[in-house]
């Protein structure tokens, strides 16, 4: 594998899908591609027992962060203890990413949702932090009841629960 400069590298365990996967993301997020495309060999067979020549690790970059995508077995899944925030600019970017990364997937509450992989993502409005952070008090409730009744963000929605009078 291509030596890889960042210090902490998200290793996605697969069963058999990570060259798919990362095929995948890549052709969701800006900024990305794949670096490398690793085989098993003979050796070791008895133990991962992968045809050799079949897809063993993908690397590959999502908006300059670097992942790992490992076909090893059937043994683990993926769960929602582990997630992606994708933090959006607007409603428009908030949409184009749900609607990619849950096709196929199930969507979930308070703007996460599972890809066709079973891989947690949420994908956050950039401005949520700031807004919970400024609010306080009945601003803080609307603002959070907001949220808790949302599948997919709306900043609109956000906004107004934000600037209604207390």
């Amino acid at each position: 594998m291509a030596s890889i400069k960042q210090k902490l590298t998200p290793c996605l365990w697969f069963d058999t899908q990570a060259e798919e996967a990362a095929n995948f993301y890549t052709s969701i997020f800006a900024n990305s591609r794949i670096k490398q495309i690793n085989r098993y060999g003979n050796a070791g067979q008895e133990v991962h027992g992968k045809e050799p020549g079949s897809v063993m690790m993908v690397a590959f970059e999502l908006e300059g962060q670097t992942f790992t995508a490992l076909n090893g077995g059937p043994q683990f899944k993926f769960s929602e203890a582990i997630s992606f925030q994708v933090m959006c600019d607007g409603q428009g970017e908030i949409d184009r990413f749900w609607e990619k990364l849950s096709d196929g997937g199930q969507e979930g509450p308070c703007g996460w949702l599972k890809d066709r992989y079973g891989l947690s993502w949420q994908i956050v409005p950039a401005m949520l932090p700031e807004l919970i952070s400024q609010s306080g008090g009945a601003t803080l409730d609307r603002v959070m009841g907001a949220v808790m009744k949302m599948k997919k963000f709306d900043i609109d929605a956000l906004k107004q629960a934000q600037a209604e009078p207390g």
